[in-house]
């Protein structure tokens, strides 16, 4: 038997690097990085996330479109919702990249980005980043098919497009994370973002002129944030369209408050404000966890 002392391994130092702005940023990256990561090897994902919009566009706007044609003022109905579906096709698909923070906590993996030394804020910035960048290429395949609704293409069109989905992408997912902040159960945020968003999409006026609607019908519109992205949108892809003033004033009359007509400018800032503003509070949610 040996008399050798034992002889103890040597200790390790772990150092943590100390928290800089240069760190914060690092852990943004990183998270925004996964969630593209993810997105790109989870094919399936791309193309279910395009079913509902496709259907809208071409089942619901070809399958109507004789039973419409006298009140779209010659327009094909297609036509009309494809500003819509732009918005739709962002609105889902942010939602669901907020539904990887249940997901993660179900799975234990958010516990450990939590116990990181970053600002958790860094975590939900980067989560909402990310989950609007996805968006935002996910409408990019419905972009391209704006000439098989009859929209020509300019580089205002695509540009303004692409900010406007961009925007909307980064508020919807900021939502997203804030609902995601307090639900421990993929099927419970399914099931709120069933009764939330989809109420949402359909008061907005995505699938028809938000004039002339009636008394209740009209405050629910002005009072839905997704209004002020989808009118916006359609004023753009209208403006590439060769349509008369009485055809464009029933299609997409202008919102009013009280009858002063809202800015366009001024209902973009909107979905920027509610897009930080819940960002904040999902900031602070979070902050507030386990």
């Amino acid at each position: 038997m040996s008399t050798d002392a034992f002889v103890a391994p040597p200790t390790v130092e772990v150092r943590v690097p100390p928290r800089s702005w240069r760190s914060e940023v690092r852990a943004v990256k990183i998270v925004w990085r996964r969630e593209l990561i993810r997105f790109q090897k989870d094919r399936m994902r791309i193309v279910t996330s395009l079913v509902q919009p496709l259907l809208f566009l071409f089942v619901l706007g070809s399958g109507l479109q004789q039973l419409s044609a006298a009140s779209t003022d010659g327009v094909d109905l297609k036509t009309f919702i494809y500003p819509g579906v732009l918005c739709i096709s962002v609105m889902f698909t942010g939602m669901f990249s907020a539904a990887s923070i249940v997901w993660d906590r179900e799975f234990g993996f958010l516990r450990e980005m939590m116990v990181a030394p970053v600002r958790r804020s860094s975590i939900v910035v980067g989560k909402v980043f990310g989950g609007a960048t996805v968006a935002s290429l996910q409408g990019l395949i419905l972009l391209a098919l704006a000439w098989a609704v009859d929209v020509p293409y300019s580089l205002g069109l695509v540009l303004g497009v692409f900010a406007l989905q961009l925007l909307l992408a980064f508020s919807i997912t900021a939502f997203g994370v804030m609902i995601a902040a307090r639900i421990t159960q993929i099927q419970s945020f399914m099931g709120v973002m069933q009764m939330i968003v989809t109420p949402m999409f359909f008061i907005s006026g995505a699938l028809f002129p938000s004039g002339d609607l009636p008394g209740w019908l009209a405050v629910l519109n002005r009072l839905d944030p997704i209004t002020y992205a989808v009118t916006p949108m359609r004023t753009l892809v209208f403006a590439n369209l060769d349509l008369s003033a009485e055809a464009s004033q029933t299609l997409n009359p202008p919102i009013t408050w009280f009858g002063w007509e809202v800015p366009i400018a001024l209902q973009v800032f909107m979905i920027f404000a509610l897009g930080m503003a819940m960002l904040g509070i999902a900031i602070a949610e979070f902050n507030a966890g386990d």
